[in-house]
């Protein structure tokens, strides 16, 4: 697979037009230029990697994962400030993976672990992606 680099402008434009967690940038791209389905063009044995779908990466980031319709590509951060205490987080091997090295199921989930109670992991945590500049509340990436 090669690696095509864009500006995060383009990226925006990208994952704007995903129309499902299954699309994919390719196919996205695809519609763009008004191009036929990779595999209905493709002759017999010309896919490289049958069944996987083509993705364009950002800065290297080939993966991450999809939390309510946004992307958190692997060495993404997180970090709260719960009773004075910082905590942190980042997405590795498209996991969630706390502090403490575990694998958490949401951003809530994980906020509960430290809170001891039901928490909007949203509102409670703040990111930064690779391509980001600055730390932003996750709340704001829903928009």
């Amino acid at each position: 697979m090669k690696t095509i680099e864009i500006d995060f402008e383009v990226f925006k434009g990208l994952t704007a037009g995903l129309l499902s967690e299954a699309d994919t940038y390719n196919d996205v791209i695809r519609r763009m230029l008004n191009l036929p389905d990779a595999q209905a063009s493709a002759l017999p044995g010309e896919v490289d990697n049958p069944g996987l779908p083509a993705v364009a990466t950002v800065a290297g980031q080939a993966s991450g994962i999809w939390l309510s319709n946004v992307f958190f590509p692997n060495g993404t951060l997180f970090r709260a400030t719960y009773k004075g205490k910082t905590h942190r987080a980042q997405i590795r091997n498209s996991q969630w993976i706390d502090e403490l090295g575990q694998v958490r199921s949401s951003p809530s989930d994980a906020a509960s672990a430290i809170s001891k109670t039901n928490v909007n992991g949203w509102r409670f945590w703040f990111v930064r992606r690779p391509y980001d500049e600055d730390w932003q509340r996750m709340d704001a990436l829903k928009q």
